[in-house]
């Protein structure tokens, strides 16, 4: 989503950077560039002349002038400044007096208040909680269908009570919960616009009765500053608790993302990065700042490793390193799992210090990925254990059946005896490291044990 705005400001800080020292001018001329680059995004006008009036004032001390790199210390204020823009750290749920802890989910229709009961159903799940998911939505045809359906993909327990009176489902739903020992009720409302007064007085009438510590406003960052000001008037009518921001990897500006906490006064909760249900993270501002920096997000991607990476594999493939017995099954499994960490591009902008690559050459990569793990798939077990075996009529066959060429077959197995000499060498550096160490710490030489 800030491919556009991330760009500007890295050619920002790329100019300051290569000064050997800055003046108040040259100041100037950093912030104008930084406030086009700001409103080209859409960030609200408001928000981006505050955020430019405190990098300012504490950008031209003469700490950062006379600093042995001023660029450096520009580019760490623009960063603080903008993770206080983002807003406070996401706050544990707060839990409700009595059981179970109730959250609801609000906002205009079509924002994605249902997919992303789903998905924080699941988020919850992952971390010991026991949610029980239910939709009041009695107006839009097949809604409270739709979350059935997707309760049932990821395994949440889901409740359609036989009325549609919103005030009775949710009734039922809060006993169903304390009979049955699920701690968390998800209630997913219809959407409706801030100015309508009855579908509003209902709202309120479900947040009493419910009892709800929290109340999260879904927004659709692609709608831009129009959702946050809806969110604004939810929130002094109804009393929000935080935002969740939808579609964060589509391709609009990202200005409601930057915006969101400062116009609402409600500080951002989740943020939904895709359509899959895994694609749903709690927000972090420190993280968030430094991908728009390009300063990378090292402990995003940590985590994902540790999602989509099964231990006991990483073990096995270590093993099979030393000994140089990687086969055409491992490499398989290799690709699957980096499959299941998300798309390449937004794994490497996770990295930092790794320059931008272009998004056609993210989606080639995409696509051989795909092609590699077809072709691997058309092959037996035999083929995939013993290489050595696939002559060029079992090559065709590969390539038939996975509905590729022969020369994408050749180009596969030619990367995967790349990488298999690339590891033949790193196993070997290890085990030379490993004695090194071992005669260091010997002799006691200094430095190496």
């Amino acid at each position: 989503m800030f491919d556009s705005l991330s760009d500007k400001l890295q050619g920002v800080f790329k100019a300051l950077r290569g000064r050997g020292s800055l003046t108040e001018a040259d100041i100037d001329g950093a912030m104008k560039d930084i406030r086009i680059a700001l409103l080209e995004a859409d960030v609200n006008l408001k928000v981006a002349r505050d955020f430019l009036e405190k990098v300012r004032a504490k950008a031209v001390g003469q700490e950062v002038l006379k600093s042995l790199s001023p660029g450096q210390a520009v580019v760490r204020i623009v960063r603080d400044e903008m993770i206080a823009l983002l807003g406070p750290a996401s706050p544990r749920l707060k839990e409700s007096k009595r059981t179970p802890t109730v959250i609801m989910m609000v906002g205009l229709q079509g924002s994605g208040k249902t997919t992303t009961v789903s998905k924080l159903a699941k988020y919850l799940s992952k971390n010991g909680r026991y949610p029980l998911v239910v939709s009041t939505d009695v107006a839009r045809p097949a809604a409270r269908e739709q979350l059935g359906i997707l309760a049932g993909k990821i395994g949440v327990k889901f409740m359609q009570p036989p009325t549609d009176a919103p005030l009775e489902i949710v009734k039922k739903a809060m006993a169903e919960c304390r009979s049955m020992g699920y701690d968390i009720l998800l209630i997913d409302t219809a959407g409706r616009l801030h100015i309508d007064e009855d579908l509003m007085a209902e709202l309120k009438a479900q947040k009493a009765l419910a009892e709800a510590s929290e109340v999260f406003f879904v927004a659709d960052a692609m709608t831009g500053q129009d959702a946050l000001v809806s969110a604004s008037a939810f929130h002094d009518q109804i009393g929000l608790t935080g935002i969740v921001l939808t579609k964060l990897d589509g391709d609009s500006r990202g200005g409601a993302a930057l915006s969101a906490a400062s116009v609402t006064g409600c500080p951002i909760r989740f943020a939904g990065t895709g359509e899959k249900a895994e694609d749903f993270e709690l927000f972090d501002a420190s993280r968030m700042a430094g991908r728009i920096l390009g300063m990378g997000d090292v402990m995003g991607l940590i985590e994902k490793v540790e999602e989509s990476i099964d231990p006991a594999k990483a073990a096995a493939l270590a093993g099979k390193m030393a000994k140089n017995e990687f086969s055409l099954e491992d490499y398989r499994d290799q690709l699957k799992q980096v499959r299941k960490m998300g798309k390449i591009g937004d794994l490497v902008r996770m990295i930092p210090g790794v320059p931008k690559v272009k998004d056609e050459d993210m989606a080639h990569g995409e696509g051989e990925m795909k092609k590699f793990v077809a072709i691997l798939d058309s092959m037996t077990n035999q083929e995939r254990k013993r290489p050595e075996i696939i002559s060029g009529s079992r090559r065709k066959r590969m390539a038939l059946g996975s509905g590729t060429k022969v020369e994408d077959v050749n180009r596969l197995l030619k990367q995967y005896e790349q990488t298999r000499k690339m590891m033949r060498m790193m196993s070997a550096q290890n085990a030379k490291g490993s004695k090194l160490r071992k005669l260091a710490s010997r002799f006691g030489v200094p430095g190496l044990s």
